[in-house]
């Protein structure tokens, strides 16, 4: 255990010139109750997968918590995280994988952006955190006088005298 934990923290990989690699994105949904550093957690363990595949990582970003469309394993809300990387098809299955064991990850999808990427060339950038949407409540609080209170319980009913007749 303590030799795949010095491969996972090791440095990135160094490329040849002549190198060329896909680039890739995955965007995961992480449960939204779950804490910053055990956010931070995962991003490393994923980071350390791709290192150690022979990849590169381009980009990591977290977009904060934010609404989903619909509803994603009972959540409304999730915390979406951005990885930009390069690699090849065997690393992108690896990457998968690895996402899918993880009980904290509620969905996730990867896109190949482009081929031949030479992996010596691509700068590394630096890593965003975004802070997300603000919090809103599910539903607004009701009134004190509920919906249709005092309707029609103080209007008076008029005397047949004045009511005018139908012609």
């Amino acid at each position: 255990m303590q030799q795949a934990e010095t491969t996972l923290s090791g440095s990135p990989p160094q490329f040849a010139p002549g190198q060329k690699l896909r680039e890739y994105e995955t965007i995961f949904l992480v449960r939204p109750d779950l804490a910053e550093d055990l956010v931070d957690k995962i991003v490393e363990r994923m980071r350390g997968i791709v290192h150690r595949d022979g990849g590169k990582v381009i980009k990591v970003e977290n977009w904060g918590k934010k609404k989903t469309a619909y509803e994603v394993k009972k959540n409304f809300r999730a915390i979406y995280v951005r990885f930009l990387y390069l690699g090849g098809t065997k690393q992108v299955a690896e990457f998968e994988r690895n996402l899918r064991m993880t009980d904290d990850v509620l969905k996730y999808q990867s896109v190949k952006i482009a081929d031949d990427i030479e992996a010596a060339t691509r700068a590394v950038e630096a890593d965003v955190k975004l802070p997300g949407d603000p919090e809103m409540p599910e539903r607004p609080g009701r009134d004190e006088a509920g919906f249709g209170e005092g309707f029609g319980r103080e209007r008076e009913i008029p005397d047949e005298s004045e009511i005018p007749p139908l012609e």
